[in-house]
Protein backbone atom coordinates (compact mmCIF):
# COMPACT_ATOMS: atom_id res chain seq x y z
CA UNK A 1 0.00 0.00 0.00
CA UNK A 2 1.48 3.36 -1.02
CA UNK A 3 1.33 6.69 0.74
CA UNK A 4 -1.51 9.13 0.18
CA UNK A 5 -1.09 12.57 -1.40
CA UNK A 6 -3.12 15.73 -0.77
CA UNK A 7 -6.38 15.82 -2.72
CA UNK A 8 -10.06 14.96 -2.63
CA UNK A 9 -12.20 11.86 -2.79
CA UNK A 10 -15.25 10.17 -1.35
CA UNK A 11 -15.64 8.25 1.88
CA UNK A 12 -18.07 5.36 2.35
CA UNK A 13 -18.76 3.30 5.46
CA UNK A 14 -19.44 -0.38 4.75
CA UNK A 15 -22.71 -1.31 6.47
CA UNK A 16 -23.27 2.44 7.04
CA UNK A 17 -26.04 4.58 5.58
CA UNK A 18 -24.67 4.01 2.09
CA UNK A 19 -24.20 7.63 1.04
CA UNK A 20 -20.73 8.69 -0.11
CA UNK A 21 -19.28 11.60 1.86
CA UNK A 22 -17.05 14.32 0.34
CA UNK A 23 -13.49 13.84 1.59
CA UNK A 24 -10.37 16.00 1.72
CA UNK A 25 -7.08 14.14 2.03
CA UNK A 26 -4.32 15.88 4.00
CA UNK A 27 -1.14 13.82 3.57
CA UNK A 28 1.61 16.44 3.44
CA UNK A 29 3.04 17.89 6.64
CA UNK A 30 1.68 21.33 5.73
CA UNK A 31 -1.85 20.08 4.99
CA UNK A 32 -1.98 17.92 8.15
CA UNK A 33 -0.72 20.80 10.30
CA UNK A 34 -3.39 23.15 8.94
CA UNK A 35 -6.21 20.58 9.03
CA UNK A 36 -9.43 22.35 10.02
CA UNK A 37 -7.77 25.36 11.67
CA UNK A 38 -9.27 28.68 10.65
CA UNK A 39 -12.47 27.14 9.30
CA UNK A 40 -16.01 27.64 10.55
CA UNK A 41 -17.11 24.15 9.46
CA UNK A 42 -16.58 21.40 6.92
CA UNK A 43 -18.80 19.68 4.40
CA UNK A 44 -17.95 16.00 4.62
CA UNK A 45 -14.69 14.95 6.27
CA UNK A 46 -10.92 15.36 6.21
CA UNK A 47 -8.48 12.44 6.37
CA UNK A 48 -5.16 13.15 8.09
CA UNK A 49 -2.57 10.60 7.02
CA UNK A 50 -0.34 9.47 8.52
CA UNK A 51 -1.65 10.46 11.96
CA UNK A 52 -2.37 8.79 15.29
CA UNK A 53 -3.63 11.73 17.38
CA UNK A 54 -5.10 15.22 16.98
CA UNK A 55 -5.80 18.36 18.97
CA UNK A 56 -8.52 21.00 18.73
CA UNK A 57 -6.54 24.02 19.95
CA UNK A 58 -7.59 27.19 18.05
CA UNK A 59 -10.51 25.32 16.45
CA UNK A 60 -13.81 27.16 16.08
CA UNK A 61 -16.19 24.21 16.36
CA UNK A 62 -16.52 20.75 17.92
CA UNK A 63 -15.49 17.80 15.76
CA UNK A 64 -15.96 14.05 15.55
CA UNK A 65 -12.64 12.20 15.39
CA UNK A 66 -12.23 8.62 14.16
CA UNK A 67 -8.92 6.77 14.43
CA UNK A 68 -8.34 4.22 11.63
CA UNK A 69 -5.85 1.37 11.40
CA UNK A 70 -3.80 0.60 8.27
CA UNK A 71 -6.72 -1.36 6.73
CA UNK A 72 -9.06 1.65 7.26
CA UNK A 73 -10.99 -0.08 10.06
CA UNK A 74 -12.27 2.25 12.79
CA UNK A 75 -10.45 1.84 16.11
CA UNK A 76 -12.23 4.58 18.08
CA UNK A 77 -14.65 7.48 17.57
CA UNK A 78 -15.11 10.45 19.87
CA UNK A 79 -16.36 14.03 19.82
CA UNK A 80 -13.87 16.73 20.80
CA UNK A 81 -14.70 20.29 21.79
CA UNK A 82 -12.29 23.12 20.89
CA UNK A 83 -9.20 23.43 23.08
CA UNK A 84 -8.66 19.70 23.71
CA UNK A 85 -5.74 17.31 23.21
CA UNK A 86 -6.75 13.89 21.88
CA UNK A 87 -5.36 10.61 23.13
CA UNK A 88 -2.55 8.96 21.19
CA UNK A 89 -3.77 5.75 19.54
CA UNK A 90 -0.65 3.64 18.82
CA UNK A 91 -2.44 1.34 16.31
CA UNK A 92 -3.91 4.30 14.40
CA UNK A 93 -2.42 5.19 11.02
CA UNK A 94 -5.06 7.68 9.86
CA UNK A 95 -7.47 10.12 11.53
CA UNK A 96 -10.82 11.25 10.11
CA UNK A 97 -12.31 14.55 11.25
CA UNK A 98 -15.83 15.87 10.62
CA UNK A 99 -18.30 18.24 12.28
CA UNK A 100 -19.62 16.94 15.59
CA UNK A 101 -22.51 14.52 15.10
CA UNK A 102 -21.78 13.74 11.45
CA UNK A 103 -20.10 10.36 11.95
CA UNK A 104 -23.04 8.87 13.86
CA UNK A 105 -25.24 9.80 10.91
CA UNK A 106 -22.90 7.92 8.55
CA UNK A 107 -22.93 4.79 10.72
CA UNK A 108 -19.25 5.23 11.59
CA UNK A 109 -18.46 3.32 14.80
CA UNK A 110 -15.60 1.22 16.20
CA UNK A 111 -15.09 -1.88 14.05
CA UNK A 112 -16.64 -0.32 10.92
CA UNK A 113 -14.73 -0.58 7.64
CA UNK A 114 -14.14 2.61 5.66
CA UNK A 115 -13.67 2.74 1.88
CA UNK A 116 -12.02 5.69 0.14
CA UNK A 117 -12.51 6.35 -3.56
CA UNK A 118 -10.57 9.01 -5.43
CA UNK A 119 -11.10 10.54 -8.85
CA UNK A 120 -7.36 10.48 -9.40
CA UNK A 121 -4.50 8.36 -8.17
CA UNK A 122 -3.60 10.01 -4.87
CA UNK A 123 -1.15 7.33 -3.80
CA UNK A 124 2.52 7.27 -4.58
Amino acid sequence: MGRWRDGTGELSVLDGVGAAVALEIAASYRARTKGLLGRDGIEGAILLTPASSVHTFRMRFAIDVAHLDRELRVIAVRTMRPGRLGALRPRARHVLEAEAGAMAGWGLRPGAQVVIATGQDLRT
